[in-house]
């Protein structure tokens, strides 16, 4: 039990979960290097065990999605100049890779990912309404954005130009 903790504790499982079409999805590279595998042989084992993995549990990313992916996930970087279009999987695909995947790291780190999108899952249900209010949030910082170029536009210019036109009272040594 304890080694299942520090693994959990060692992995990075929650920052590696991201939302691709509308679903919280792994990246292929991601669970590769948990599984300590590499991202080929993820993949071949995949390939060999199609059958297990309709498209509701895994998918390939379009250029688009690969590119915003690479762009908001910087540990991604390196799919960047990849000519490989990645694959994503869904907590059942993720599931599944433990049945293909079956040494102990892989059981292990199957057991900690589930872990994590279940802790997603339940901090969305806790607050249902908190994408809606976050762009609520955005519009309401839009608006307030053309009323701060105004602001820099107008005031600031005055602010500058009070300073240059303002003397010191006292006396200056360095003028002496």
């Amino acid at each position: 039990m304890k080694k299942k903790q520090n693994l959990t504790r060692v992995l990075p499982v929650d920052r590696r979960i991201i939302t691709v079409r509308g679903q919280p999805v792994m990246v292929d590279a991601d669970l590769a290097s948990l599984y300590g595998v590499t991202t080929k042989a993820l993949n071949q084992a995949v390939k060999r065990n199609s059958s297990r993995f309709p498209t509701r549990f895994m998918f390939q990313l379009d250029p688009d999605e690969k590119l915003e992916v690479v762009t908001n996930c910087d540990h991604l970087s390196g799919l960047r100049f990849s000519h490989v279009l990645p694959f994503v999987f869904t907590e059942k695909g993720v599931l599944m890779l433990a049945n293909v995947l079956k040494s102990p790291r892989a059981i292990d780190v199957s057991i900690a990912v589930i872990e994590a999108f279940v802790r997603l899952r339940a901090s969305l249900l806790a607050a249902p309404d908190l994408v809606e209010k976050i762009a609520r949030i955005e519009e309401k910082l839009a608006g307030f954005q053309d009323q701060l170029d105004a602001f820099q536009g107008i005031v600031l210019p005055l602010l500058t130009v009070h300073q240059a036109n303002s003397r010191k009272i006292g006396f200056d040594p360095g003028k002496a």
